[in-house]
């Protein structure tokens, strides 16, 4: 259902920053409260971004729905819930795609307010230049652009939506943004920081049984002495308090793995700056049973305390 392609363009080569003067307008009246259940009504121009926006809500596990007509929007605000067993954010994408039944959104608005729905209207706009390069390189008509030309569609769409501007509560300019801006701004709008998705996976493996595809960071501890040429010690695992000390108590072993840990937590905050929540640290051994699984519990264990959330995962554990 998605028809608004022309969104900020990414340029690998020179990508843009977000200019300190971008126009907002933060009208904080009706905010919901963080434990009160949310809705996010995006609209604005075609071709400033709106499917991106709602990508970034999706991305935040927001429940969205794109194209919406605004007679449906109470229906759709009748789905949240506040206990935590339904859905507990919506966003909704709103625009002149609902051709005439877009007249009805300030009655529909109005509405809400009647009904004590907390909602927040954010409105993405950029200049008409702008708007009408994203579409000529889309190679797509302006939905109100009829048999004129781009420009037409642009400014019947900009007269349209005056009123819906001048009451938006958020105003995002997507003039000089990247894809990848606009996302980041979207979530610094609608999360907190304990919103952002971060996915860490500290993951053991034996290099014998090839390396994880997915591993961002990949670790070699088979400099360490290997628990397997101990007799006592081949039939455990990393996990066994006994092995986890042969390893971690060799000459600088576990001041190795706490410092590595360390090393990463600033980088993985970067990650999650640039919209990458899903990192993977590989630590691998030649079997996958014994110092690699010791060494990532040691990692993991050290990334918790830097407060991320961290899951652990043993890939070749009673494999061999």
């Amino acid at each position: 259902m998605t028809d608004d392609t022309a969104e900020p363009v990414e340029n690998n080569d020179n990508p843009p920053t977000v200019p300190a003067g971008i126009p907002i307008l933060d009208q904080m009246s009706r905010l919901p409260k963080a434990s009160d259940p949310e809705m996010i009504i995006i609209t604005g121009m075609s071709g400033a971004g709106r499917t991106r926006a709602s990508m970034a809500l999706e991305d935040l596990d927001w429940y969205v729905v794109d194209n919406l007509p605004p007679t449906l929007l109470p229906a759709l605000a009748g789905m949240m819930t506040s206990d935590g067993t339904g859905v507990h954010r919506l966003g909704a994408v709103v625009d002149v795609r609902s051709r005439e039944f877009f007249h009805d959104l300030e009655d529909v608005l109005a509405k809400l307010n009647e009904e004590n729905i907390a909602y927040r209207v954010v409105f993405l706009d950029a200049d008409e230049a702008v708007l009408v390069r994203r579409y000529e390189s889309n190679r797509r008509p302006h939905p109100l652009q009829g048999d004129g030309r781009i420009l037409d569609g642009i400014r019947r769409e900009r007269e349209l939506l005056a009123p819906l501007r001048a009451r938006a509560d958020e105003i995002i300019d997507t003039t000089n943004m990247s894809v990848h801006d606009l996302s980041r701004h979207m979530r610094d709008v609608v999360a907190d920081a304990k919103d952002l998705p971060l996915k860490l996976t500290v993951m053991s493996f034996g290099f014998k049984y090839g390396l994880p595809l997915d591993a961002d960071h990949v670790l070699d501890v088979r400099f360490l002495k290997n628990p397997y040429w101990v007799s006592e010690l081949r039939h455990l695992t990393g996990r066994d308090q006994p092995v986890a000390e042969y390893v971690l108590g060799q000459p600088g072993a576990e001041e190795f793995g706490v410092k590595y840990a360390k090393l990463l937590a600033p980088m993985i905050r970067g990650y999650l700056n640039e919209l990458k929540p899903f990192v993977t640290i590989a630590v691998g051994c030649t079997g996958g049973k014994h110092r690699s699984v010791a060494m990532a519990e040691l990692i993991a264990a050290t990334l918790r305390d830097e407060d991320f959330p961290v899951r652990v995962i043993h890939r070749d554990l009673g494999r061999e």
